[in-house]
């Protein structure tokens, strides 16, 4: 059984013991301080024996893949798959990353001797985000979605099939965050219901205190209902809404991933009017197991959140976006009873991660541990 190291689960080591990668991150970032005109490199340091090597050089490949359908519905050569490489290049030795190390991997090549060389891998711009989708129940199977491998490898060249022996495969992830100066725009929805030979009209107002909310916050919403029809409200409904096109199918749909129902202050009667505020908590602990809902691509040892609306870049609309688009709103609706209907407003927000500010040397050390191999980021040889 191989002995393996890690900085926080970035570490893992070929079979032979040849060849040791070290990552500061497995997250690929696209910076939203531009309107995601930049993705970040994941970038880490490369330990090699070369004698071993004999000439060869290692590479670096970023393998997506995008699964669109269960594998248990394959059949007769029916793949409901795709595996596209985005990258693949030379990452040592001799490579000219030298001159762009970071502090991490400074400490790490002091540490680790003259056999240890810094390395980065760019992912396109273009590159979709990393979302996988609710299976339900059956959790051994491979996760519908967009799930990234970066896959280290020896070999004569880089379109060299990589070995078993001398590779090792990180799970990693294409994650955006939210801009450190998001907008503060309140966002509201006004719409109005008239009702056949009945005079007046239902108005509904709906607003958020702002555009972009945290995984984890609550979402506060105020529902002003203005009756000046003859109708009578019996009660109003709240839900957040995730919306999901699946673009390589050209799939859409939705999933409530929030939501209550209040008869406080009902009935509405004419030429009332009821201003309330509704209180939701979407979170992917209170979804699980719910089939089809969007999760943020994560890795084994960090809790999945409810997938990340997907941001466009400048000059760009997000029904471009590659993979799988996600987005969000608020949804309210006030019920009249079966015969005069509801009236409803949507109302879109976004739902983003914090651009967190990760410590990666504590004290100034490089901590190093113990650790199993992760799913899908084990060394290829353990699989």
């Amino acid at each position: 059984m191989l002995h393996i190291v890690r900085i926080s689960n970035r570490t893992l080591c070929s079979q032979t013991g040849k060849i040791t990668a070290y990552l500061s991150q497995r997250d690929f970032v696209d910076s939203l301080h531009d309107h995601v005109n930049h993705t970040s490199p994941v970038d880490g340091v490369l330990v090699v024996d070369h004698d071993y090597l004999r000439g060869r050089q290692v590479f670096a490949r970023v393998a997506v893949t995008y699964r669109y359908g269960r594998e248990d519905d394959e059949m007769m050569g029916l793949n409901f798959s795709k595996e596209f490489i985005l990258v693949n290049s030379q990452i040592g030795p001799g490579t000219d990353d030298a001159d762009q190390v970071n502090d991490v991997q400074d400490r790490l090549i002091k540490k680790l001797g003259a056999n240890a060389y810094p390395f980065r891998v760019q992912l396109p711009e273009t590159a979709p985000p990393s979302v996988t989708l609710e299976g339900g129940k059956d959790v051994d199977a491979a996760a519908l979605g967009v799930v990234y491998e970066l896959r280290i490898y020896a070999g004569e060249g880089m379109e060299e099939k990589p070995h078993k022996r001398n590779s090792v495969a990180f799970a990693v992830r294409k994650v955006q965050y939210a801009p450190a100066d998001a907008n503060t725009r309140q966002p509201q929805s006004l719409v109005s219901k008239s009702f056949m030979l009945s005079p007046g009209k239902l108005n509904l107002e709906v607003s958020l205190p702002k555009d972009i909310y945290f995984h984890g916050e609550q979402v506060v919403a105020t529902v002003h209902v203005n009756n000046c029809s003859k109708k009578t409200v019996k009660n109003i409904k709240c839900h957040v809404v995730q919306h999901i096109e699946v673009t390589m199918t050209n799939n859409q749909f939705t999933r409530i991933v929030a939501g209550m129902e209040s008869k406080e202050g009902c009935p509405i009667t004419p030429g009332s009017t009821l201003e309330k505020n509704f209180t939701l908590a979407p979170t992917a602990s209170t979804n699980k197991r719910k089939i089809g809902i969007a999760l943020d691509g994560s890795l084994k040892d960090q809790d999945a959140n409810l997938a990340s609306s997907t941001m466009a870049a400048a000059g760009k609309h997000v029904n471009d976006s590659l993979g799988i688009v996600v987005s969000y709103s608020l949804r309210v609706r006030v019920d009249c009873g079966a015969i005069s209907g509801e009236l409803q407003a949507d109302l879109p927000f976004k739902m983003v991660h914090p651009d967190p500010t990760v410590a990666h040397i504590k004290d100034g050390q490089i901590e190093f541990e113990e650790f199993k191999n992760l799913r899908r980021g084990q060394s290829v040889s353990e699989e």
